[in-house]
C-alpha cells in the first residue's frame, strides 16, 4: 500500500476551521429550562442525529432528545440518563443530562479525527464474511485484533457456502477448526438458502451485538433476516420520535426477538489499525503467547534465530496464514498511518 501523504498547511487549516464550525454550531443549540424537565431515568440510545438522539426508555417507548452540550461523545449503545419534558410546545421530548461509564467502545480510526467512536457497550461483534468473494483470512484476522482490544466476543460467522463443493466445504472446515481451537465460535451458513442459521441466532439471545463485514459478504441479507421488516421498523421509530428521518450513514440500535439488541452500523466495513502498538496488534494473535520462548527478549519474530513463534509455525503449531497476516500487519501500521498521528 502507498505511503499515505502528509497533509498540506491548506489542508490542515482547513480541517481546523471545519472542526470550529461543527463545534460552534453545536454550542448555538438552545436548551430547554431545568424547571420544565421531569425527573432523571435511565434510557440507552438508539441512534444519534446532530445535538439529537433517539432513546429508548424502560418501558420500551422511543423518544427523541435534546443533547446537553457538556456531552463530547454519543453513539449508539450508550446508557444515559435523562429528563422528560413536560413543556407542551416543546419539539422534543427531553434531555440527555449523562452517559453512563461504557463497557466496551467500538471505534474506527479516522483519516481527519483520530479515533471515533461508532457504538457503546457491545458485547459480541458478528465478523461476516464469505467465500465469495474470495474468503480471506486476512480480513478476518484484522477484525479479530480490533474485537480483542474493545473486548468484546468476536464471533466468525462465513456466508454463502452453497456455492462450495463438497470438497471445499470439508477443507474450509478445517481452517476454521483452527479458529475455534482458539475459543472463537464459528458458524458457516447461507442466507440466500436459509441453512445453518439457527444455531447463529441463538447467539444473539440477551446480547448487544453488531455485525461487521465487507462489501459482498452478504451483511444485509443477515441484517434483514433477523429483523424481518427492517423498513417497516425504521418508519415506526420515526412515528414514534415525530420525524421521518433515517440514513444508513449512521448506526441504529433495534430490538431482536425473542431478546437482545443489534446495532446495525452501514459505514463499517473495515477497520485500519494504525493506532494499536506492535504489542497490541501481538496480542490479538492470542495463540502467539505460547510460544514466544524465543532466544531474545526484544525477538522480532521475523527471520529471528530461535524464535518460538516461528518454530511452532514451521511445527504446523501455529498456522502458517496467521504468522503470515502478522507480518503484513505491522508492516502496514506506519504506512497506513496519518503523518500527523506517528506520535500515537
Amino acid at each position: 500500500m502507498a505511503k499515505t501523504k502528509k497533509l498540506s498547511k491548506q489542508q490542515l487549516r482547513r480541517l481546523k476551521v471545519n472542526h470550529s464550525r461543527k463545534l460552534a454550531k453545536g454550542g448555538n443549540a438552545p436548551e430547554q429550562n431545568d424547571s420544565n424537565l421531569g425527573a432523571s431515568e435511565k434510557a440507552i440510545v438508539i441512534s444519534r442525529f446532530g445535538q439529537q438522539a433517539d432513546i429508548q426508555n424502560s418501558t420500551g417507548e422511543i423518544k427523541r432528545c435534546d443533547i446537553r452540550r457538556t456531552i463530547k461523545s454519543l453513539v449508539a449503545g450508550d446508557r444515559v440518563v435523562w429528563r422528560s419534558s413536560e413543556e407542551a410546545q416543546s419539539s422534543n421530548d427531553g434531555v440527555i443530562e449523562a452517559v453512563e461509564e461504557r463497557e466496551t467502545v467500538l471505534s474506527r480510526p479516522d483519516f481527519y479525527d483520530g479515533l471515533k467512536p461508532v457504538a457503546a457497550n457491545i458485547e459480541q461483534v458478528i465478523i461476516l464474511s464469505s467465500i465469495k468473494p474470495d474468503l480471506s483470512l486476512s480480513i478476518i484476522d484484522r477484525y479479530l485484533i480490533a474485537v480483542e482490544q474493545m473486548g468484546a466476543l468476536p464471533i466468525i460467522a462465513i456466508n454463502k457456502i452453497e456455492l462450495l463443493s463438497v470438497d471445499e466445504l470439508v477443507k474450509l472446515k478445517q481452517t476454521m477448526a483452527y479458529y475455534e481451537k482458539l475459543g472463537y465460535p464459528v458458524y458457516l451458513f447461507s442466507v440466500k438458502e436459509e441453512t445453518g442459521l439457527k444455531e447463529l441466532i441463538t447467539h444473539f439471545d440477551d446480547k448487544v451485538s453488531i455485525v461487521v463485514g465487507q462489501s459482498g459478504v452478504g451483511k444485509s441479507s443477515l441484517v434483514n433476516y433477523l429483523l424481518p421488516g427492517l423498513n417497516t421498523i425504521v418508519n415506526d421509530i420515526s412515528e414514534n420520535s415525530g420525524l421521518g428521518q433515517h440514513t444508513t450513514t449512521v448506526s441504529r440500535l433495534y430490538n431482536l426477538k425473542p431478546s437482545g439488541h443489534l446495532i446495525d452500523s452501514p459505514g463499517i466495513r473495515e477497520f485500519s489499525l494504525w493506532h494499536l502498538t506492535e504489542d497490541e496488534v501481538f496480542s490479538g494473535f492470542v495463540e502467539f503467547i505460547d510460544y514466544k520462548t524465543c532466544k531474545y527478549r526484544d525477538c522480532s519474530h521475523i527471520n529471528t534465530p530461535n524464535c518460538g513463534i516461528i518454530d511452532a509455525a514451521n511445527r504446523g503449531d501455529i498456522m502458517r496464514s496467521r504468522l503470515d497476516n502478522y507480518y503484513r500487519i505491522i508492516e502496514s501500521i506506519q504506512e497506513d498511518k496519518p503523518n500527523r498521528f506517528n506520535d500515537i
